[in-house]
């Protein structure tokens, strides 16, 4: 009995670490913070710099993925994931998917083999196949452009979420901006400061909270001005 229980200890014992060795995860957005933000831009739209030291992710991401080669598209993942695995711990220039003169401005990446384990890239590469894709970054532009040609008072409402309770020209669970700009221009800097509770007919148990320190004297400005061009 005694061995009976010995050998079914051991046995648990190989069950249980096997089943925690299988459960390490690594987290790619955390790792490609950690071990790529020091050369790499990690913005979508990346910003540039005089000297950066290595092309922005995004740029490396849609590089690889435009001229990398695949017989079907449900191969593109595991080949662009096999691909950056190996440039990363072994980089070389007759690999490298990179134009003449990107290569000659940034140089081969030096290997970092011994700063991050072959599984640590997969899970880099993972994100950066995911996060970095063409389609969402082109939506992200569009989301953005219209963004972009909305007046700056409007623009500063979508921004501070004011649009969520309040309408432009319409009533939401709170009066429209239009509305507001009837009020004195003195008035609604108080209630954006300090919030307010029962000041509007049929808003009487909603309460404004205080944006007091959320906003600038310049936006709180912009943002009553364009309410009294409404």
């Amino acid at each position: 009995m005694l061995i009976d229980k010995t050998i079914l200890l051991v046995t648990l014992l190989v069950i249980v670490t096997g089943c925690s060795e299988n459960k390490v995860h690594y987290d790619g957005e955390k790792l490609l913070k950690l071990k790529c933000a020091s050369c790499h831009n990690l913005d979508m739209p990346p910003k540039t710099y005089k000297d950066e030291k290595a092309p922005p992710m995004m740029a490396v991401a849609f590089h690889v993925k435009d001229f990398m080669k695949v017989s079907s598209p449900s191969d593109k993942r595991p080949k662009f994931i096999n691909f950056f695995q190996d440039y990363v711990l072994y980089p070389d220039a007759k690999k490298s998917f990179c134009d003449k003169e990107s290569l000659a401005s940034y140089g081969v990446m030096p290997s970092q083999k011994g700063k991050v384990s072959k599984d640590e890239v997969k899970a880099i590469a993972e994100y950066v196949f995911d996060f970095y894709d063409q389609d969402k970054f082109l939506q992200q532009m569009r989301v953005q452009a219209a963004f972009d040609v909305l007046p700056k008072g409007e623009q500063i409402a979508t921004k501070k979420g004011c649009l969520t309770c309040h309408g432009i020209d319409k009533k939401k669970v709170a009066p429209s901006f239009k509305e507001i700009s009837k009020k004195s221009s003195k008035e609604i800097v108080q209630v954006i400061e300090n919030g307010s509770r029962g000041k509007w007919k049929g808003f009487e148990r909603m309460t404004m909270p205080p944006f007091k320190g959320k906003l600038t004297s310049k936006e709180k400005d912009i943002l009553i001005n364009w309410m009294k061009k409404l």
